[in-house]
């Protein structure tokens, strides 16, 4: 399992970063499945420099906020207008409740008119409840914070990623990321700024959560313009002992002994 940062920015794209999406491929006997974790602002373009966009095989978002699926209104616009013959089949979209109508407003679609059923497919998402998409099993569970939000568990034959979306540390997380191959954690706040609680976790919290899951690396993401990343690290390096990466757009991970981040 391949996992690539396509956009890690927190509350809003950054000069060097848009906003949070995570391409997630794996492999079967037949071919690559590609799984995009949110399409936050800003990221529809540099994932063109990724993959081809008729390559995704599902969007997962983790919640509604604009950081997190704005950019499915372009992705919308790439796969109904392209001039180069009909729509592929409808995109699997799985997201949290309400994502029909909260997509639909953004784009200035009337969801009940047919037109949007013929371009994504999508579904909720519900708490523990897994689904396949090709070999990967995804696992969402709810997480703390101010809008019904999920963290993303993804296992292939025998490798995990975690993900936190945005969150506070909390019991389902630490399950969501037990004995993770890599936790993808997001840590938007800092210790002694950021006192405010259920909404974002700090580098510490982050460390913590890695630390009692029992995972084996943690890259801290959704790092917003305004917190220091070198801060973030060394709180998360107080309490976890494993290794510890400030998530860099269009770097990979490999789930398969880790071998050097590639970009």
């Amino acid at each position: 399992m391949k996992v690539t940062i396509v956009g890690c920015s927190g509350s809003f794209p950054g000069p060097d970063s848009p906003s949070s999406s995570y391409l997630v491929e794996a492999e079967d006997d037949e071919r690559v499945w590609r799984v995009l974790l949110d399409l936050g602002s800003g990221s529809l373009g540099p994932l063109q420099r990724v993959i081809d966009l008729d390559h995704l095989d599902a969007v997962v978002i983790s919640h509604l906020h604009p950081d997190h699926f704005m950019d499915l209104c372009g992705l919308y616009v790439a796969r109904r207008y392209r001039p180069d013959g009909d729509p592929p089949p409808p995109l699997k979209i799985y997201g949290p409740q309400n994502t029909t109508a909260r997509f639909a407003e953004s784009y200035g679609l009337d969801a009940s008119a047919g037109e949007l059923a013929e371009i994504f497919d999508i579904q909720d998402l519900e708490d523990g409840a897994d689904f396949q998409v090709g070999p990967i099993t995804v696992t969402p569970r709810l997480v703390s914070h101010p809008v019904q939000a999920f963290g993303l568990r993804l296992e292939h034959y025998g490798r995990t990623l975690a993900y936190s979306g945005d969150t506070d540390s909390c019991d389902s997380l630490v399950e969501l990321a037990r004995d993770a191959d890599l936790l993808l954690a997001e840590a938007s706040f800092q210790e002694g700024r950021d006192d405010v609680r259920g909404v974002h976790m700090t580098g510490l919290r982050a460390g913590q959560t890695a630390a009692e899951s029992g995972a084996h690396r943690l890259v801290l993401t959704h790092i917003p313009v305004w917190t220091d990343q070198h801060v973030v690290q060394a709180e998360a390096a107080t309490v976890f002992r494993g290794p510890i990466d400030v998530a860099k757009p269009l770097v990979s991970y490999v789930l398969a002994g880790f071998p050097a981040p590639t970009s």
